[in-house]
């Protein structure tokens, strides 16, 4: 075998990109492959309604690429090729089924007052919460970010047991692990500003009653409030033309349609290349990085008599989350909320509030369709007025909470297979529950829609073979699966049992989401 590159990197999301341009930029030659047409991932682009309509068909939201060290490190040479980001000055909100509503600016002293007036005592409460993190943010970002088995880690807590004593770290850590319902509950008196917080436990792959997900509010609560709910200018494909020309500037290679088959070792063991479907073989002299599913490397990229007894039980253990369906609509005009200034939210939740996102992600995790499902909705045309005609609009919907396999309706109203699986009917009839709450909040909306496209967990599977069942979160994300125990209880950083292999993706620490931790944290430490 010829020698084809230093690196091979097999999956081209975010994380691969990131790992790929890093180690291009060293001087290291980087060979990404994609099994795809095209690389992204989660970050596609695609005219699938009319003419003169940009989609993001599954990721569209930057926050965490925009306030991650991989893209401070990058932000220059993305700009250079073409990257652009557009924001809004209120990234998110909520509005219930009685028109109750709160909105979160990037503003504080405005978010303050807005929430003393749902209830007074509230915007106090999200102030001295806010401000209790920020004192912390540079530890948790540090936990979240960066290889935990590791030297720098170990000085990054030896220095917060100093700073805060034996007893103030065992009360930091214990308030973090505190759920997302019982801190809202006891932070918050008004119950539209709990709702205005809850729903966004769904995008961290947790629910109100996870361990962990207190936390997690506060992260993004920190981050929306700091950096907004900003989208790509242009549609999210725009990331990826400038991901690919930084990595071919520096040499990198990018192969699509590249499917690769089998991880290749040599008579060390080690890993030394890939053999794609059809059989070519390439080789890498440092070492093959794979951005995937664990069903993906363990079960099918490495054969599995040659898994060591409790790896090959763990990869078979592992958990996947609920799944996630996605709704596109092209609109004739921009929605006519009830209340006009819900037009000006990034990202705006449909949610009966705290109690019914509990009960919407527990009928989804016992394989039901949520009865009244958290719907996230997005803006992106009044953010980049670029993705629609002039005068025109698109929504782009989120439903967080969707069985992967179905056992049942719990509204008792839609018919569901035998067999449990997505059907084009049965997508499209949720479809419609979902467009019947949204009609009932904006003046005249059915009139309006040129053009509806839906995705189920199962259409979104077979885009990305790695959302297995629709999971975007790479697997479940409880506590037990995260931190120092992601993918596998015996997970260190990103290495596998296989010397010069690494592990990298949604399903490693630190988890889901565009903030690119894994692939960054990876590529820290090869050389």
């Amino acid at each position: 075998m010829a020698l084809e590159a230093d690196y091979i990197i097999v999956g081209s999301g975010i994380n691969g990109l990131v790992a790929a341009s890093l180690l291009a930029k060293r001087g290291r030659k980087v060979v990404l492959l994609e099994r795809n047409d095209r690389i992204g991932g989660c970050i596609r682009t695609e005219a699938i309604t009319e003419p003169g309509f940009v989609h993001d068909v599954m990721a569209t939201t930057f926050v965490l690429f925009t306030t991650s060290p991989a893209y401070g490190v990058l932000k220059d040479d993305l700009a250079a090729r073409g990257l652009e980001f557009c924001d809004a000055a209120h990234p998110t909100g909520v509005l219930m089924p009685d028109g109750r509503h709160a909105i979160l600016s990037r503003e504080r002293a405005a978010n303050v007052r807005a929430l003393d007036a749902l209830s007074p005592g509230d915007g106090a409460a999200f102030d001295a919460d806010m401000n209790r993190f920020a004192g912390n943010a540079g530890f948790v970002f540090s936990l979240l970010g960066s290889a935990l088995w590791s030297r720098a880690t170990m000085k990054t807590v030896g220095r917060e047991l100093l700073r805060r004593g034996p007893r103030g770290l065992a009360r930091f850590f214990g308030e973090a692990m505190v759920d997302a319902r019982a801190h809202l509950e006891t932070t918050y008196g008004s119950q539209t500003t709990r709702a205005l917080f809850a729903p966004w436990v769904l995008h961290c792959g947790l629910g109100p009653e996870s361990t962990f997900s207190g936390e997690m509010v506060r992260v993004i609560g920190f981050a929306l409030e700091a950096a907004g709910a900003p989208v790509v200018k242009g549609g999210a494909e725009t990331i990826l033309t400038a991901f690919r020309r930084l990595i071919e500037d520096h040499g990198g290679v990018i192969r699509t349609g590249a499917d690769v088959e089998e991880i290749v070792r040599n008579a060390k063991g080690e890993a030394e290349g890939v053999r794609l479907a059809g059989g070519e073989v390439l080789r890498a002299g440092s070492g093959v990085v794979v951005s995937a599913a664990p069903g993906q490397l363990y079960g099918r990229l490495l054969p599995g008599e040659s898994l060591p007894p409790e790896m090959k039980d763990s990869a078979r253990r592992y958990r996947h989350g609920k799944g996630n369906m996605q709704i596109h609509y092209a609109l004739s005009r921009p929605p006519r909320w009830s209340s006009s200034e819900l037009g000006q939210v990034a990202l705006l939740h449909l949610t009966p509030g705290l109690d019914g996102v509990s009960r919407a992600a527990n009928e989804a995790e016992r394989g039901m369709l949520p009865a009244e499902p958290t719907i996230c909705v997005g803006q992106p045309a009044m953010l980049d007025p670029s993705r629609a005609p002039e005068g025109a609009s698109i929504l782009w919907l989120q439903l967080p909470e969707a069985p992967r396999f179905i056992k049942g309706d719990a509204a008792g109203t839609i018919p569901v297979p035998a067999d449990g699986a997505w059907t084009p009917e049965l997508r499209e009839a949720y479809a419609d529950r979902i467009e019947a709450i949204l009609a009932g909040h904006v003046e005249g909306f059915r009139e309006s829609v040129l053009k509806r496209v839906s995705y189920s967990p199962a259409d979104l599977e077979r885009l990305n073979v790695n959302l297995v069942g629709g999971d975007p979160y790479g697997g479940a994300c409880g506590v037990d699966q995260f931190f120092l125990w992601r993918p596998f209880k015996g997970s260190v950083n990103h290495r596998t049992h296989v010397p010069k292999l690494y592990h990298i993706g949604a399903s490693t620490h630190p988890g889901p989401g565009l903030g690119a931790g894994s692939g960054f944290a990876l590529a820290q430490t090869l050389r």
